[in-house]
């Protein structure tokens, strides 16, 4: 019967089977978002891969706690199944919170530390946008077309000495090609959306998980039919 103790174990398995499968598309969606990643570590987004991750080891651990109806292993499956919950909660939150303000402020930050501790990280940013220089002032104004500082830097490193189609290319004496433009016009747009899709993936799963908290609970409580009931705690 719909209830039963038959009935609470195979929808306990099912829904740990669901969020093998989220926590998969929740760590293929974020990592998506960190092609942007290129030239800024996002946190947020970290955090919601984090939690992919933690949710599929935690998933196993449900399965085979319905499977055998083990009293630990439930136990253990519903607090930490609850504290993946507050973490995508709230990672998620931020990630749809975060402005354009916001996001501007992280990317120059992030830029600004890798040209000081890590150049190859702008550089192959810049090879893979076939952009130059970041774009964003010092009053955090974007802008489109590169400055001689932002040339000088991809001069200087020889960005794109073995790229001579790209935009970008820049031969000695030479101007640059007017089609170059700056990063920031080129991975704005993918932090946004990186934002928004893992956040609003997060977010939605995040309810999922009372479910299986509850539903852990409830079946860790019932008397399996085929034991002896003596034995039962």
């Amino acid at each position: 019967m719909c209830g039963g103790f038959t009935c609470s174990k195979n929808t306990l398995v099912g829904l740990n089977v669901i969020y093998i499968l989220v926590s998969f598309l929740m760590i293929g969606v974020a990592v998506h978002g960190k092609v942007s990643g290129i030239v800024t570590s996002l946190p947020i987004v970290g955090g919601i891969t984090a939690c992919g991750v933690f949710l599929l080891m935690i998933s196993v651990i449900g399965l085979i706690g319905a499977v055998r109806h083990h009293q630990v292993l439930l136990f253990f499956y519903m607090v930490v199944l609850f504290l993946i919950f507050l973490i995508q909660f709230s990672c998620s939150c931020a990630a749809l919170a975060i402005n354009e303000g916001d996001e501007i402020k992280l990317i120059k930050s992030a830029w600004k530390t890798a040209e000081t501790k890590s150049p190859s990280l702008v550089i192959q940013a810049e090879q893979t946008f076939d952009c130059c220089g970041l774009g964003l002032g010092e009053d955090n104004i974007p802008y489109l077309e590169p400055t001689a500082a932002d040339q000088n830097f991809t001069i200087a490193n020889d960005v794109f000495k073995n790229y001579p189609d790209a935009d970008c290319y820049h031969a000695a004496n030479t101007t640059m090609n007017t089609d170059c433009h700056t990063c920031y016009s080129h991975i704005s747009d993918k932090v946004n959306s990186g934002f928004n899709a893992a956040g609003g993936l997060g977010l939605f799963f995040s309810f999922t998980e009372f479910i299986g908290v509850w539903l852990a609970a409830r079946f860790r409580n019932q008397k399996d039919p085929r034991a002896n009931p003596s034995a039962f705690l």
